[in-house]
């Protein structure tokens, strides 16, 4: 196994690519009583248009397949739930579906290797059938509708359909009552098969564990399986304009929810990390706790909460979300725009910059104590191509000269959408 330390965190990454293609990560917390496993596939709502290895047609596939996949495999041949199975051990096990990747995960402090037992059995052996799919159609309806009757879920969409005219980051990562009715049976072992595959597959372990007896036991559960080489994921081009700068709708909340977007183009191969770094010190900067305008905003009673902040990116799509609730949203919007002009025209201060680096250098620090923050996270910088590790490092390499340009490339005026929900 390879060998990643960081002497930052005194934190040890043992890392192996088998011959299957599988990536396997395991980094041990000795002491640490909690053990966590996450299992991660390369693939997300976002990937309904493909090419499988070894064809040349396209294939595409309705919306909220990944998410469907997700919630099928618990099934067994047998008549068992794997969820129930694991529970009955024990262990706290779950799942869930992204834009770029579909995660299974438990934790437990015994019996570990018991549950790994059925956790890698039920990845390995999907069990889909006509009856059980139809059931499950009306089990993901449910859910769907039941989202569509969360404020926070749509004032967050509404945002992205403000954002994007194509790209499929917009749309709900469960489908649509509509797309779920055409899956069956076929489309989902198609997209197992494609997706599944060891190749497109990572796993991080975190515990008090012995690297090497861990891989051993991992290495004794997998199936037999080769690697099937390289899925051509297809997507539309993306314009760089935003759809429309305001999106509005009346629900029941106490207090209006807003969503600020900033609609951006994916980073640089070389540039990630550094940039997620300096856009999150520059959000901090802008409306922060600690910020002028968050102090602002505070005492003219239009925000008593700190504002949510985000930086989400791909290859194919990037975007700053600010989130939160407010007395009047589009005053705060207003109030934003100024500040980022303001400080576009005189410049990031220099101890101001320092101040929030070191906060957010504690802040990264911090993840390393926690078995799941540090599996998840490097589940889910794997996949897009960076160890996790990097953002100790690059940070130190960010000066008040590189922000500047960030927050000229990035904090466009006409790149910025607001989305409200109100009464």
């Amino acid at each position: 196994m390879q060998i990643i330390e960081n002497s930052k965190v005194k934190e040890k990454l043992y890392i192996e690519k088998l011959e299957n293609g599988l990536t396997i990560m395991v980094i041990p917390k000795k002491g640490i009583q909690k053990k966590y496993i996450i299992w991660g596939t390369n693939y997300g709502s976002n990937d309904s248009t493909f090419i499988v290895p070894g064809e040349s047609e396209i294939t595409e596939v309705p919306k909220g397949v990944a998410h469907f996949l997700e919630h099928k495999l618990f099934e067994q041949e047998n008549g068992r739930n794997s969820l129930d199975v694991l529970t009955s051990l024990g262990v706290n096990a779950n799942a869930y579906t992204t834009n770029n990747h579909t995660a299974y995960l438990y934790e437990c402090t015994d019996n570990f290797y018991e549950a790994l037992d059925e956790f890698m059995d039920y990845v390995q052996h999907p069990y889909f059938t006509d009856e059980n799919v139809e059931k499950e159609k009306g089990i993901i309806g449910q859910e769907i509708m039941m989202y569509d009757d969360y404020p926070d879920w749509k004032v967050y969409l509404n945002a992205l359909e403000c954002m994007y005219h194509k790209n499929p980051v917009k749309l709900d990562i469960t489908g649509t009552i509509e797309t779920i009715s055409k899956i069956d049976k076929d489309i989902l072992y198609k997209c197992y098969n494609t997706f599944y595959n060891p190749s497109n597959m990572a796993m991080v372990i975190s515990g008090d564990f012995e690297p090497e007896k861990l891989l051993k036991e991992i290495k004794n559960r997998l199936i037999d399986n080769k690697s099937n080489g390289e899925i051509k994921r297809i997507y539309e081009e993306e314009p760089k304009e935003i759809v429309k700068n305001k999106a509005e709708q009346n629900m029941e909340v106490s207090k209006p929810l807003y969503a600020i977007g900033i609609k951006d183009v994916p980073p640089e191969e070389k540039e990630k990390v550094k940039k997620h770094i300096s856009i999150e010190i520059l959000l901090n900067m802008i409306i922060g706790a600690s910020s002028e305008l968050y102090k602002e905003l505070y005492d003219i009673g239009n925000s008593y909460s700190v504002p949510s902040i985000e930086y989400e990116f791909d290859k194919t799509y990037a975007h700053i979300l600010i989130t939160g609730q407010s007395n009047n949203p589009e005053e705060l919007f207003s109030m934003l725009k100024k500040r980022v002009n303001n400080i576009s025209r005189s410049g990031v201060d220099e101890k101001d910059f320092e101040r929030i680096r070191k906060m957010i250098y504690g802040e990264y620090v911090k993840e390393y104590n926690d078995v799941t923050s540090i599996s998840r996270m490097f589940l889910s910088d794997y996949f897009k191509g960076i160890n996790s590790f990097d953002y100790l490092e690059e940070i130190n390499t960010i000066n008040v000269e590189y922000l500047n340009q960030v927050l000229k490339d990035v904090f466009k005026e006409e790149n910025m959408i607001i989305s409200v929900v109100r009464n």
